[in-house]
Order: C-alpha cells, then structure tokens, then sequence
C-alpha cells in the first residue's frame, strides 16, 4: 500500500502540500542561516520617483526625511528601516518601463526573487507564495503589468479580488466541506491517511523515517494553524470575509489596496505563506490619485519636470500617498504578534520596497529606490540610510534570498556576483 496521488488530493489539495510528499525523500531540507527571517515580503509601486524628492538627508546613522518629502510619513519607522540608494539596474532589456517592470525582481534570469524563493522554502507553509495585487490586470498580462516569473519566465499572476484572494486563502477548506466535496477542514488529513503513512514508513530505512517523521510533524502544525485560518482565523489574526464590489474601478483603489493589506497580514499572523508580496497597479499605470488630490494619471505625472512645478508637486503628493499606505502597512505588522511570542510580525519579517524606475521622468535604471523595512528575526542591521554607488541591484537581490537561509552567490545575471556587505548584523 501506498500514498497515492489521488488520496494525497483528495486529503491535502486544499493546503497544498501534496508536492512535499513527492519531493521529501529526492531533496534534503535547504539549510538555513544561523537566523533567518521568518517570511520575505515584496511590495510594488510603479513609475519611478524624482529623487531630490525622495532622498532623505544626513548620513548613514543619522538621517532624517525632509518636511513634504515623499518618504517622510515613514518617520515612526525610521529605526526598522534600510533605505538604499545608487542600485542600478544592469543588463535590464526592452524598453525603459517594461524592462525595468520585468527585471525589477528577476534581475535579468528566468524566475523572480520571490517564486525563486517559493521554490526553496515553500513547501514549510500551506502555500509556497502569495500574490496580491490592486488593479494590476485592466491591461491584460504583460511585461509591463506583471513583476513575477516562475523558473520558466512565465507570468505569475497577483489576484486583484479581494473577496478571490480572501475564499482561496481562509474559505477553501470551509466551501468544499459545506457543497459537499467531501473534505472536512475539522478533520485532521494525517488521520485520514493514517493506514497508508504506517504502510510507507515500513518500506524506508531508519535515514528515511526520520525524515518522514519530521515532514509529517511540520504538516500536523501547518494543520493546526489552517484550522484556525478555515474558520475565520480568529486564532492567529484572521479577518472577516471582505465585501467589495467593482474592484477596478478606479475609486475603489484606496478600498481594495487595505483589504489586500488585511488580508496579507492575516496570512502572515496564520503563517499561510513565508514569501508574499503585494503589487500596486503596474508600471505606465493610469490610476488617477483623486484621493489624493491629483486629475491625472500616475504615469502622466511622472513625466512632469522641473518646469511644471505643480505637476511635480501632484505627482510627490501621490508618491506620498502610497508611501503612507506603506507606512499602515508596517503599522499593521507591528501591531500583529507571533503567534510563538517571538515578537510582532515586523520583527520577524522583511518588507521590500520595490520599484521599476530609478527618476520616471527619465525612463533611466540608475538609484532605483528600494527600502527595507523589520527584522527579519535579527538579521538586518536598520535604522540606515545607504548612499551607494552603481551599485547592480542584483546584489540586492542575492542579499534578500540570503537572509532567507539560501545559500547563493549570484541571482538573475551570471555576470554580477556576491552581496551587499554590512547589511547585516
């Protein structure tokens, strides 16, 4: 007798985990750092930036964000912060927008950062990767409207519903069970397939049990927190069900942006997911901040320059508007705790700012803005201001997988190896 892959479905489908099964005794565990965070976090805004705006002044210990300056509402986070400037984007192909959407996190290879990640890490959490988004899609999908790429450069795609992202990550389990397809989230899949896991673990050597036994020690605990998750996920963080209509429409961008935010951190508190990210629209994105006081578009703003002083300041306005939803964001991880007591969410993860234009109105690759924010578990040395100098961001990208207990030299181009020092502690 054996674990079939048709009982793995049947039981596990709904956490995801029949992949581990399959995979556990061809791949050894990855190694990890002597402290890795415990969950990597990508957030996307689009079009650049004017960087005279953007920099904060004083030096690397001993900054601060200028009065009316786009990153000035991250000042109550200053401390929990690393905000790098002078990476370039080398080797980014195709036209200035869509090269730099498309190499902002694969760093000229096949696979993003973030499905490279999923890849390594996720089969520990009920789903390898998360991806939100708010209004990413109204163009279809395309170099210019997606970040992510798996290991064959094919379009991963962020959900943009709410209500889609909320049923597929908290109301999978509950739905099939209430329409009658025959899996009960109250009931422990390991139970279910009790008589076939003992038949398994006869046919391996002593090597080989050990590690099914530790796999299946990781399932029963991803078990107990998607239980808690299925029923609102009360227990570690849950939300209710959001209830949105017209997601793309253009008003309804502030709503969908915090109910996406609800949701990633209610994943997060239910440790649905170690690697997530977040898109905001897309590079040339169209969205008009109204909110925000801007009548026109976010791409048309940010070819405003130096002469159209009103244009810039339309365009710093809304800059300052998302950043301000990054700073909820954080406010929101702060407020979370682990569910261990390790401390809150903020301290045991690592929230990347990303962006596909170093200044917009330019179209150019050079002092792409990035920040990173939280602990990652201990593993970032914050509360700095990095000045750079051409430095290509694929070191970035090779420090992120790093501080996730990755062993790796080089990421994307083949050309660019090694990380950034002194990031660390």
């Amino acid at each position: 007798m054996r674990i079939t892959r048709r009982n793995c479905l049947k039981g596990l489908g709904a956490l995801s985990l029949c992949a581990p099964f399959y995979q556990l005794l061809a791949h050894p565990t990855p190694a990890r750092a002597a402290v890795a965070p415990k969950r990597i976090i990508f957030w996307f805004s689009p079009n650049g930036t004017v960087h005279k705006f953007w920099r904060p002044t004083g030096d690397e210990t001993s900054f601060s964000f200028p009065a009316g300056s786009i990153l000035e509402p991250l000042a109550a986070h200053r401390s929990s912060l690393i905000v790098l400037d002078g990476l370039n984007f080398v080797g980014a192909r195709g036209g200035s927008h869509e090269g730099g959407m498309e190499h902002c996190m694969t760093g000229g290879g096949a696979p993003s950062l973030d499905q490279f990640l999923a890849g390594k890490i996720g089969m520990a959490t009920p789903f390898p990767s998360i991806e939100l988004g708010v209004q990413t899609s109204a163009w279809g999908a395309s170099v210019q409207t997606r970040m992510s790429y798996n290991d064959k450069h094919q379009f991963v795609h962020p959900e943009d519903d709410p209500a889609a992202a909320f049923r597929r990550l908290f109301g999978a389990s509950a739905g099939a069970a209430a329409s009658g397809g025959g899996f009960d989230s109250k009931k422990s899949v390991l139970d279910m397939v009790r008589a076939e896991l003992t038949s398994l673990k006869k046919q391996l050597g002593a090597e080989e049990q050990i590690k099914l036994d530790a796999h299946l020690d990781s399932l029963r605990q991803i078990e107990r927190r998607t239980a808690g998750a299925t029923s609102g996920g009360a227990s570690c963080g849950g939300m209710p069900a959001p209830a949105l209509t017209d997601p793309k429409n253009n008003d309804k961008f502030p709503d969908v942006g915090k109910l996406q935010m609800d949701i990633l951190v209610a994943a997060a508190a239910c440790d649905m997911s170690r690697v997530l990210s977040l898109q905001w629209t897309h590079t040339v994105s169209p969205t008009i901040f109204s909110w925000a006081g801007a009548s026109e578009g976010h791409h048309e703003l940010s070819h405003k320059d130096d002469g159209n002083a009103a244009g810039v300041a339309a365009f710093v306005k809304a800059e300052r508007w998302m950043t301000e939803q990054f700073a909820l964001f954080l406010d929101r991880l702060k407020a979370t705790p682990e569910a261990d007591g390790s401390g809150s969410l903020l301290d045991t993860s690592t929230v990347v700012w990303v962006k596909e234009l170093g200044d917009g109105r330019l179209h150019d690759f050079k002092s792409v803005p990035f920040v990173i924010a939280g602990g990652g578990n201990g593993y970032w040395k914050t509360g700095r201001y990095l000045k750079l100098t051409d430095v290509p961001h694929q070191k970035l990208l090779v420090t992120l997988g790093q501080s996730m207990g990755i062993s790796m030299d080089s990421f994307g181009s083949p050309d660019v190896t090694g990380a950034l020092a002194g990031l660390s502690t």
